[in-house]
């Protein structure tokens, strides 16, 4: 009886982690869209991986250089974010988050609405949470 009772007690403590780390990346991706549609440089810095490949459904790449870059100059800005669905699979170091997202913006001064099919992969560092690729297609 007690081994039963230590086998269930282990699994819910492993389940209650996974759960609080889902909620954490959650919350860490949140904070990256509404600071990329806010334009909050000092957010962004804390969220993006010194090493982060930004990839677009056009194929582009951004470094975290030059997503900072972009959005300071005005060259890619977005106005709107909305999420549609969001799955997350959580471990202690890494998370996948795919998600289906209606966005709209300006790129070189043009106009885009876009949905788009969104894979982030998201690592836990000294920092926190912070995204290290993302990569998106048009749905």
């Amino acid at each position: 009886m007690r081994v039963c009772l230590f086998v269930i007690l282990f699994f819910v403590s492993v389940g209650a982690a996974a759960q609080k780390d889902t909620s954490a990346v959650l919350d860490a991706m949140l904070k990256m869209e509404k600071a990329l549609v806010e334009k909050n440089k000092d957010q962004l810095e804390a969220l993006l991986h010194k090493d982060v490949a930004f990839g677009h459904s056009s194929g582009w790449v951004q470094s975290k250089k030059d997503v900072l870059k972009d959005m300071k100059s005005g060259f890619l800005l977005y106005n709107k974010i909305e999420n549609n669905s969001i799955t997350i699979e959580a471990g202690k170091k890494k998370a996948i988050v795919q998600e289906k997202i209606t966005v709209s913006g300006k790129r070189d001064d043009k106009e885009f609405a876009l949905t788009l099919f969104v894979m982030q992969v998201w690592v836990k560092t000294k920092n926190g949470w912070q995204l290290f690729a993302r990569q998106s297609t048009k749905i």
